[in-house]
């Protein structure tokens, strides 16, 4: 038997010209691998993420959760902040829902050329969560 599995993706609009890239990456691999993108959320920033992430996990036709962001250094920390706030969140919500959430977040402590560089981190978020959907129903078999 097929397992289909149901995405949705989280895409961060800041730095959109990279992330842009990194959600058609992501798109196709889907596809390849048979998942279907039911639901794309666009939020303004990586630290917008979490909760557009609970409000998809909340959906019964959601199997997973992918996240695709872009964050590039700065003069500051700030995005050391924005990125492990985020990622942490983010975690908290795949073990609350018990459904995977999957980091497609390229950065902290990057330029644009290395973000560039680092558009495949959608399809390898898109990877994860098609493997561990499949991954942990095998587990309830």
């Amino acid at each position: 038997m097929v397992l289909m599995v149901n995405l949705g993706f989280v895409i961060a609009e800041f730095n959109r010209d990279i992330t842009y890239m990194m959600e058609k990456v992501a798109e196709e691999h889907a596809e390849f691998l048979g998942a279907t993108v039911k639901y794309k959320i666009v939020v303004p920033g990586v630290f917008d993420m979490p909760l557009a992430v609970k409000k998809l996990l909340e959906k019964d036709d959601v199997d997973a959760v992918v996240t695709i962001g872009c964050v590039i250094e700065g003069e500051t920390e700030h995005d050391e902040i924005v990125v492990h706030n985020a990622a942490r969140k983010i975690a908290d919500l795949a073990l609350q829902y018990d459904k995977p959430v999957t980091l497609g977040i390229s950065g902290p402590g990057m330029t644009r050329l290395q973000a560039q560089e680092r558009v495949d981190y959608g399809k390898r978020a898109v990877e994860a969560a098609v493997k561990m959907v499949k991954r942990l129903k095998a587990l309830e078999e």
